[in-house]
């Protein structure tokens, strides 16, 4: 996955998320996005994702531009996974269903043949029992891996994950987790933020820290962790790896 973004910057009223943020991966299966609190990481990802859009700058994915306009923008989205910290999952539907409909109604598929993928994903998920299941009726975990599964089930060019487990407790953590592992292993392409250092250090191969709004510092994984160069990184890690 090759990503390529130049000047971009974003702003909330009078905050500034992102300022001249420049990041260029030229091939990585999964890049994380590390870094303190309110830095931007998140607004990097939602803007990959194409729920935002920059003020200034541009962002290109395998050298394709992304769009700006509303219906070249609505045809990008239908290419990639997004799973987001608090799932959202609709309440009202169950799991089977949360799946489905984004399926049929988005992306035009049968019923017949979006009850297949839901049911295979579920499966695959050790969720086939909970299918019926409406999110308050799961546990946080399960809710999770249902958001996986949605976003897998389209079968997207690649995933988008921002901090799926901050809301979850260290076992459920542990189990999300896993199952992004597994998705990595079998080559799926991702861009990950996350709080999880270990996670980031065992399974990302590019890992970028963001802070103030720019990027402070991009590396390897091995690299980073091992040798960071920039002080911002040094401080972060420190508190965040407790050394």
């Amino acid at each position: 996955m090759k990503i390529d973004i130049q000047s971009v910057s974003k702003r909330y009223g009078q905050l500034w998320a992102l300022k001249d943020l420049t990041l260029q991966v030229e091939a990585s299966r999964c890049l994380a996005l590390i870094g303190p609190s309110g830095g931007g990481k998140s607004t990097t990802l939602r803007l990959l994702a194409g729920l935002e859009k920059p003020d200034e700058g541009s962002l290109s994915i395998n050298g394709n531009r992304l769009p700006i306009e509303a219906n070249p923008l609505r045809e990008y989205r239908k290419t990639i996974g997004v799973v987001f910290q608090a799932y959202n999952l609709f309440p009202h539907l169950d799991a089977v269903s949360n799946i489905t409909l984004p399926l049929e109604v988005v992306h035009g598929l049968s019923q017949t043949e979006a009850h297949e993928r839901a049911y295979a994903l579920l499966e695959r998920f050790q969720l086939t029992e909970h299918g019926a299941k409406k999110p308050a009726e799961l546990s946080g975990g399960q809710n999770q891996r249902v958001a996986i599964a949605r976003a897998l089930a389209p079968q997207p060019e690649f995933l988008l994950f921002d901090e799926p487990t901050s809301a979850l407790d260290p076992e459920m953590t542990a189990e999300v987790l896993d199952v992004i592992e597994s998705l990595i292993q079998e080559g799926k392409r991702i861009i990950i933020v996350t709080h999880q250092m270990g996670f980031a250090k065992r399974a990302a191969e590019t890992i970028a820290l963001i802070a103030n709004g720019c990027v402070e510092e991009l590396a390897g994984a091995e690299e980073l962790f091992s040798n960071p160069r920039s002080e911002v990184t040094q401080r972060f890690l420190a508190k965040a790896l407790n050394y």
